[in-house]
């Protein structure tokens, strides 16, 4: 059972991950009957260090901790920030020895350095990832997800995914009951549906470039709501529908059906926003034709239903 976390920290570390951390483990509830553990924030030397808020940080201890500590974790640090060597030698004998590894957020950029995500599933925020996979190609990166467990290595995306990660380790060392109790004395869900899709910034759609089916994809933006057929496209465009079909792949980089999908599910998801239509008057707009296609497709490509996105994040106006 989870007694001991070491929180490693260096310049530049992100105030709220580190409190993500020191919420969850840092705080004595004891009185309340939930476990206690023994918490200590650390950097390299045992020195301070300057959080990316400004403020300095007085650590409680130096590495000497992680070598017996049952969960070392990393919040996250700036981009590109250098990385000690004694920190990933830290991290390479805990993970060598099964202790538990946890990073918030870009904190999975440290792991990566340590070399412990290789061949390892993992993720973080959803505007990183494809850098994370970029640097560390050995590592199993999923875009999608709000934390991922791989053995005893724990990533999580950004920010409140570090809580979902948290409770997510509670559960596993201390069972639902005690991580559900933590939820409500946090005032946070025990878990949270779907994956980061939902929260990736959604542009408006626009024709992307390509030159030679430009004016076919720009009217075809501006006829998301009628059914289309891949024949009507290709006619258009003035190519049979196999030639239609090929450059299409060649300029886009995926099949007709595919790219006004995700097209639709675009609109679909700023109409939830930012209109109160029925979800079945949204499926008509975005061109599904019927709230089940809608939920079909919007579930698949964003991880969530369309009402609970809805609830999640529509605009709500105040008189």
């Amino acid at each position: 059972m989870l007694r001991s976390v070491a929180v490693i920290v260096m310049d530049q570390v992100a105030a709220f991950e580190l409190g993500v951390l020191a919420e969850v483990f840092g705080t004595d509830r004891t009185a309340d009957g939930f476990p206690s553990y023994r918490f200590d924030v650390c950097t390299a030397d045992g020195g301070p260090v300057r959080s990316r808020s400004g403020f300095l940080l007085a650590p409680t201890a130096d590495l000497t901790v992680v070598e017996d500590a049952g969960l070392v974790a990393v919040p996250a640090h700036a981009d590109g920030a250098p990385v000690p060597e004694p920190v990933l030698a830290a991290l390479r004998r805990a993970a060598d020895r099964g202790a538990w590894l946890l990073s918030v957020c870009a904190g999975a950029f440290v792991l990566g350095e340590a070399g412990v995500l290789d061949e390892r599933a993992c993720t973080t925020h959803w505007r990183y990832t494809d850098e994370l996979q970029r640097r560390f190609p050995a590592a199993q990166v999923q875009c999608d997800s709000l934390y991922v467990q791989d053995g005893r290595l724990l990533t999580s995306a950004g920010t409140a995914a570090g809580i979902d990660a948290c409770l997510h380790l509670v559960r596993q060392e201390h069972g639902s009951a005690v991580a559900t109790r933590l939820a409500r004395r946090m005032v946070v869900p025990p878990h949270r549906d779907g994956g980061q899709s939902q929260y990736v910034e959604a542009p408006i759609p626009k024709a992307p470039e390509a030159p030679t089916l430009e004016p076919v994809l720009e009217w075809l933006m501006g006829h998301l709501r009628h059914p289309v057929t891949v024949d009507e496209l290709a006619a258009r465009a003035g190519m049979a529908p196999r030639t239609f079909a090929r450059r299409f792949r060649a300029e886009t980089g995926t099949t007709p059906h595919d790219w006004l999908t995700n097209q639709r599910v675009l609109l679909a998801r700023h109409l939830l926003e930012d209109t109160t239509l029925s979800v079945e008057g949204v499926a008509e707009q975005a061109g599904f034709g019927d709230a089940a296609a809608l939920r079909h497709h919007f579930t698949r490509r964003v991880g969530t239903t369309p009402l609970a996105y809805r609830t999640t994040f529509r605009e709500r106006t105040t008189a």
